[in-house]
């Protein structure tokens, strides 16, 4: 329960509730810095929108890949979605050969094991692109490319901004 009370805190979504205005810190080809103030505190968190999206048929919404950090804690990557998951299912992300497991919660995924996390940021770091696998709450199955051009400049970028 705390690790998803966490996780949620770092939702683009919280920082609109908040009404917090992100700004972006800086661009680093298609990954930006962003961040907002909460409680007093600054906190930094890393957004893209998807290259591609499958089936082009459906309506996806508003997409993004997200990876926000914790005072003293690691990254927690998080999927986006412009529509509500199917409850109970599972997504996945696949970076050159390795794949990880999310689970889902409403518009969200996160990484299934949280000691997986870091795995992921370093695929991420050596990767050229990714795919995260997701099915909607209608039964619809989609998929979203990510490029990974400048996630490493952005997570050296965020490190120092907190």
């Amino acid at each position: 329960m705390k690790r998803i009370a966490l996780v949620l805190s770092f939702t683009l979504a919280g920082a609109i509730a908040a009404h917090a205005q992100p700004t972006m810190v800086k661009q680093f080809e298609d990954w930006g810095v962003y961040s907002y103030s909460k409680g007093g505190e600054r906190v930094c968190y890393l957004l893209t929108v998807p290259t591609s999206k499958q089936p082009a048929s459906v309506d996806h919404g508003s997409n993004y890949f997200v990876i926000g950090r914790a005072p003293g804690a690691g990254y927690e990557p998080q999927a986006i979605m412009g529509y509500e998951l199917k409850p109970g299912s599972r997504a996945k992300i696949a970076i050159g050969d390795k794949t990880f497991t999310m689970f889902t919660r409403g518009k969200s995924a996160w990484v299934l094991e949280e000691s997986r996390e870091h795995d992921v940021i370093s695929a991420m770091r050596s990767g050229s692109d990714m795919t995260v696998e997701a099915v909607s709450q209608r039964g619809t199955a989609t998929t979203y490319t990510y490029s990974l051009n400048g996630v490493t400049a952005a997570l050296k970028r965020m490190a120092s901004c907190n």
